[in-house]
């Protein structure tokens, strides 16, 4: 098994890509390693000391290290535990977890304004951040604020302030004029 490793914006984080599928559907972020108990993968690579936060996505694991780890030291350890978990065919998920879905995913009971948001973070932002090891998930819009969520390498990046802002942002406004601000919020922990 070749496991490709990517540099993100994010200079704490690294995104794994095993050349296989990961989660094989909705992203899912451990941002701490209490909240890790619903995925066996999640769950040893947080056995390593200097992980500070886990993110599975569809195709690849991004993981964010303690600001005092090295990525030379810490990188050949990641890759032989990602590795290892694939090879011996231990699932990634639990099965509970497997049911799970994602509040960005539109549904009846939301307002055609609320629809359009879902719409252009599914199919434009989302898409666009999963390159770069992270995830945006809708939360909430209210008085014309949308709140989002930042997974990955997205979380504690310093340019997703910027990214927030300058594209996302302007991005709905454009085109869903009722959206005055974009914030993020603190991710919602499994």
């Amino acid at each position: 098994m070749f496991i490709q490793i990517e540099t993100t914006p994010n200079p704490q984080t690294l995104k794994f890509i095993p050349g296989i599928e990961v989660t094989g559907g909705e992203p899912f972020n451990f941002p701490t390693k209490e909240t890790a108990h619903t995925s066996p993968l999640a769950q040893i690579l947080f056995e390593i000391p200097d992980v500070a936060s886990v993110f599975l996505g569809f195709d690849f694991v991004t993981i964010t290290k303690k600001d005092q780890a090295e990525w030379d030291t810490l990188k050949p350890i990641l890759l032989a535990t990602i590795m290892d978990h694939f090879i011996s065919n231990k699932p990634v998920l639990s099965a509970d977890q497997l049911s799970t879905t994602s509040t960005s995913q539109i549904n009846a009971n939301d307002s055609e304004i609320v629809k359009q948001i879902k719409e252009i973070i599914e199919t434009k932002v989302r898409p666009a951040v999963a390159q770069d090891g992270g995830d945006i998930v809708y939360h909430s819009f209210e008085d014309g604020v949308v709140k989002l969520e930042l997974h990955g390498s997205c979380s504690g990046c310093p340019s997703s302030t910027i990214t927030l802002k300058n594209g996302i942002e302007n991005m709905l406004k454009h085109y869903v004029p009722e959206v005055e601000a974009v914030e993020a919020i603190q991710p919602h922990e499994f």
